[in-house]
């Protein structure tokens, strides 16, 4: 059944992008083929495939992998979990709250015994790793009754997060039969935790269960509109990705739980031959994770079913690009791994998707400068090829009206038909009812589709530093940043006005015809600073309810719980541990510094 459905999607995919290619050339060649309509015309079948691959994610999301919904269990496991947070240079505040939290609602259920937190620091700043020791101790005082907590710091952060997660395998896995991997901004219901160690022991081969961690706590416009699509779209298109990927599931680094035994068997991450950016440490080590996994004969699998599984996310097109830019980094690495041994078909494809989502930008840039070029490099046809009548050439406009019709419904029909299935299954009552879910589907395509030319260009330019050697590092996550100031836009997104600019005016002396839709993407690029600026902010609009989430409407008790000890934690940072901090520091360290 598997194979089947991955059949048809991508027969899908290469349909539509014929379909694509013919419509393009029928308009790209009414008044004669030249060496640069053929070029248009293979990078639109290129890009129209990506887009039609994305929209049967969505598709398939509404028709597969439907089913009961299955109540957590909650009788505490037979076996121990360490429950892993890697931090890296982070609040050690709003990272400990987020543990604590979780701890508690472990307590709630009385199977905390049965898990362990270990905050796996590799952070380089002294004065965070000063506070990390210094709040680690309150954490332990105030909730490590009961609970397994420590903590440990790393002199040298080989490997970045896969060899953090390494070194407390090779030091500590052994005690426990399976892993929950967090972020440092991931939170989790106890009763997840648990649903998900008795999923593990139901299936003696699954090495690794990916949960769908929904975005909370977004604050401004920008940040809200992703947290609306994690809630609203993301189950649908994870629906779609489970039943076309079946027992070679995703690992997305975080938010999931695998087989201690399984992922130490497999694992194994040595550093890419040469340097970075395409040697060295593998940064989007996940999927190759996931790959090893499924090459050593393990399930890995997504359940989008497991509810109570959260992450932040970042709050404005700045911080987002930066995260963006070290992702584009790890799965261009990943073209170095198409041909290791022994993986299975899926997950070298897998690796393409990874690619190819970051090749497309450029591709789309590409695709735009030959629009804009080409009018002026066509010739006067020959409008007299025999002798007699003249043949005139038919401009195509049915065939352009066609291929934009279809490329719009390739973008946003997804969302619209996962809009009707949550009216007719009555999900949008947990969005504020129909008309407002509504209002967050309609405002969210617009607000994707203005940022949409910002970040072609941000992840173009990327690509092209990926390309000529630059290596993006791991910068430390923002995860609590205010709003852009319209300096700093400016400062960061300059080079992108000056693109908009010139690519309008190219426009304006080479393809005049074609200004209006050059201008849908070289306007939002022009006034990139000031979008950038303005979706910063906008805590006015939760206030409003745009965008409002199921998760936001009826907070989850860790949730809660989180917030409540964020706030007294931020209200009391002064608190007077005494020579208890020196004694719960001890006694929480799993290895020295």
């Amino acid at each position: 059944m598997v194979q089947a459905r991955r059949l048809v999607s991508i027969l899908f995919a290469l349909v539509t992008a014929y379909a694509a290619s013919l419509l393009g050339a029928g308009y790209f060649f009414a008044d004669g083929a030249q060496w640069l309509d053929f070029v248009r015309v293979g990078l639109l079948a290129i890009t129209t495939a990506w887009l039609a691959w994305g929209a049967v994610m969505g598709i398939s999301g509404l028709f597969w992998g439907r089913g009961p919904h299955r109540a957590p269990r909650t009788r505490a496991p037979s076996v121990r979990t360490a429950v892993l947070v890697p931090i890296y240079n982070e609040d050690p505040v709003k990272t400990f709250s987020h543990v604590a939290a979780m701890v508690e609602s472990l307590k709630a259920l009385g199977v905390a015994h049965q898990f362990d937190f270990a905050i796996l620091s590799d952070t380089t700043n002294p004065a965070i790793a000063e506070e990390e020791e210094l709040w680690f101790a309150r954490l332990k005082l105030e909730h490590g009754d009961g609970c397994g907590i420590f903590y440990r710091r790393r002199a040298v952060n080989t490997g970045k997060k896969s060899g953090n997660i390494a070194d407390f395998i090779k030091t500590s896995g052994s005690l426990y039969e399976y892993l929950i991997i967090l972020d440092a901004d991931s939170l989790m219901e106890g009763a997840t935790m648990v649903e998900m160690v008795h999923r593990m022991e139901d299936d003696p081969q699954l090495g690794l269960l990916q949960t769908l961690p929904k975005v909370i706590r977004a604050r401004s416009y920008f940040g809200r509109a992703i947290q609306f699509s994690a809630s609203y779209y993301s189950p649908v298109y994870s629906r779609g990705l489970a039943a076309l990927q079946g027992d070679e599931g995703p690992f997305w680094g975080h938010n999931a739980i695998t087989r201690t035994r399984a992922f130490a068997e497999s694992c194994g991450l040595p550093p890419l031959p040469g340097k970075p950016p395409f040697g060295g440490h593998i940064l989007s080590h996940d999927y190759v994770e996931a790959a090893l996994l499924a090459r050593n004969g393990w399930t890995v699998r997504v359940d989008p079913d497991l509810e109570g599984s959260y992450e932040e996310g970042p709050d404005n097109v700045l911080d987002y690009a930066k995260r963006d830019r070290r992702w584009c980094q790890g799965n261009l690495q990943h073209g170095r791994l198409l041909a290791a041994p022994g993986l299975k078909p899926w997950s070298r494809f897998v690796f393409v998707q990874g690619i190819m989502a970051y090749i497309a930008a450029p591709l789309w840039a590409l695709f735009l400068i030959a629009a804009v070029i080409a009018p002026a490099m066509k010739i006067i046809p020959d409008y007299f090829p025999q002798p007699g009548m003249p043949v005139f050439p038919r401009v195509m406009q049915e065939d352009a009206v066609a291929l934009l019709t279809g490329v719009l419904g390739l973008l946003i029909g997804p969302k619209i038909l996962i809009y009707i299935d949550a009216v007719l299954t009555r999900r949008n009552r947990a969005y504020g009812g129909d008309l407002r879910a509504l209002q967050g589907v309609v405002t969210e395509i617009l607000c994707s589709s203005v940022l949409a030319p910002i970040m072609m260009l941000f992840q173009t330019r990327a690509v092209l530093q990926v390309l000529s050697g630059i290596d993006g590092g791991w910068p430390a996550a923002n995860r609590e940043a205010g709003r852009v100031s319209l300096s700093e836009a400016w400062a960061a997104s300059w080079w992108i006005s000056v693109i908009g600019c010139i690519t309008l005016g190219t426009a304006w002396q080479l393809a005049h015809d074609y200004i209006i839709y050059i201008l849908l993407v070289a306007g939002p690029q022009i006034l990139a600073p000031f979008l950038i600026s303005l979706t910063s902010g906008g805590g006015r609009y939760a206030r409003r309810g745009l965008f409002q989430t199921a998760e936001e409407a009826s907070p989850t008790p860790v949730m809660t719980a989180q917030q409540a000890i964020l706030a007294r934690w931020r209200s009391e940072p002064e608190a007077d541990l005494g020579p208890a901090q020196d004694t719960a520091l001890r006694m929480g360290q799993i290895l020295p510094n």
